[in-house]
């Protein structure tokens, strides 16, 4: 059988089977690996397509997806205008030491602790709720001049079941008929300014869902501000912009994307008007995700009741397989276009029977010491691995101008003990 490809834009750099083995030797595998043009590449064609819509408008990047301080320099080198959108502390920490000024970051928490909103608060960042319980909580610290809050818009839409973050099922946001009476708490406590935040589900690559999901948000500030008198110095719609993960994936037209919701935005509002709002958005996916792969070697293949090809990476390397059943493409590295030979199940050497990075997969021959590439792991991937088994978390090492540059270093077993206070005895 042979496999149809569509060439993935790091085709080059996994083609070059003398790198990868050079690479391989000199960090150890597996390894995260990323591609600085990719990277720029993605950010200057969302902010150049956005901007052309939006004059108002700010980019927040999701922090989540991938926050190595030298990933982000990158990006803040394509774009300088670049914000963040943190929801912890620590995105907060990192945001905060690559000097992007605070009125170009949104800080959104869910169920967040009295300590960590005075930490958002004292920051100085848009600070978005998502909840008036969360807002409770906050104005025993302080009431803030400025308050936006989180709307759930009674739907949703993600990849996978577990990223669909509105609708009746999600834990996130303050559902529409409820919304009103949250500003309306605020605005009676002496808040002075506001924004609307909605965030609906992630990996999305239907264009006219995004319309939809605008068009719900702007009903919904409209209905706010007519009610309370108020006007939105700024409208977050999240992010949610999605890859083509699979071969039969098509990408998003940006700048198509763009120009339809600034049709839509400017069925509300004049975009010429000082009291039209800025819009937001929080892309991570996008910008970082298929800019970086993992590099792992063949372990071992066995023939069970299945076949299975182990390798050194697996669930505790990238989690979304296991966590969403989600798809990544596995390629040979030297060879990624070659035909394929079997169907297998992919594993890594983690004591859980769910650590597979594929299941039933068609793949070319694969043999031990064969090198792979996990493709599309720019996103989602390192920041969710985990020292499981006590096995240590790889390195990363950022690609620029055809030469590699170790931007973590790999952890190692004393590493994962060093905050155990203990000494061996």
């Amino acid at each position: 059988m042979t496999l149809t490809t569509t060439p993935h834009p790091l085709q080059q750099l996994i083609s070059d089977r003398v790198l990868a083995e050079d690479l391989a030797c000199e960090f150890g595998t597996p390894l995260y690996i990323y591609d600085a043009d990719r990277l720029r590449d993605n950010t200057s064609r969302m902010e150049n397509a956005f901007s052309g819509s939006f004059p108002k408008s700010q980019i927040c990047y999701a922090l989540k997806a991938n926050s190595n301080p030298h990933i982000l320099s990158v990006l803040l080198g394509a774009a300088s205008s670049l914000g963040a959108d943190c929801s912890s502390p620590g995105e907060l920490y990192i945001a905060q030491r690559l000097n992007i000024p605070p009125e170009r970051c949104i800080y959104t928490g869910n169920y967040e602790s009295p300590e960590e909103l005075k930490t958002a608060l004292d920051s100085g960042v848009h600070l978005n709720l998502d909840d008036s319980s969360s807002y409770l909580r906050l104005r025993k610290i302080s009431v803030p001049k400025e308050i936006s809050f989180r709307l759930n818009p009674g739907f949703g839409k993600g990849r996978f079941p577990a990223i669909v973050t509105a609708g009746r099922e999600a834990k996130f946001g303050i559902p529409r008929e409820k919304i009103i009476d949250a500003y309306r708490l605020a605005q009676d406590d002496g808040v002075e300014r506001f924004g609307l935040q909605c965030m609906t589900g992630s990996g999305n690559l239907d264009p006219g869902y995004f319309v939809e999901l605008l068009s719900a948000i702007l009903t919904v500030a409209r209905e706010i501000e007519e009610s309370l008198g108020i006007t939105f110095e700024y409208i977050s719609m999240g992010g949610g912009f999605g890859i083509p993960y699979k071969l039969d994936e098509s990408s998003l037209d940006v700048s198509e994307l763009f120009e339809s919701l600034g049709k839509v935005f400017r069925k509300f509002y004049d975009r010429n008007s000082p009291d039209t709002p800025a819009l937001f958005i929080e892309p991570g996916k996008y910008l970082v995700a298929d800019a970086g792969f993992i590099l792992s070697r063949v372990t071992g293949v066995k023939e069970s009741y299945k076949r299975f090809v182990g390798l050194d990476a697996g669930m505790n390397t990238l989690i979304r397989p296991a966590l969403y059943n989600a798809y990544h493409r596995i390629l040979k590295i030297g060879e990624p276009e070659a035909p394929t030979t079997q169907t297998v199940d992919v594993t890594g050497g983690i004591c859980e029977n769910s650590d597979r990075l594929a299941v039933d997969r068609d793949l070319p021959t694969l043999n031990e010491g064969d090198l792979v590439a996990i493709m599309d792991a720019g996103a989602y991937g390192y920041v969710m691995a985990t020292p499981y088994n006590t096995r240590s978390r790889p390195a990363e090492v950022l690609m620029e101008n055809g030469k590699p540059r170790m931007i973590r270093k790999k952890e190692t077993i004393e590493d994962i003990f060093a905050g155990c206070n203990w000494n061996g005895d």
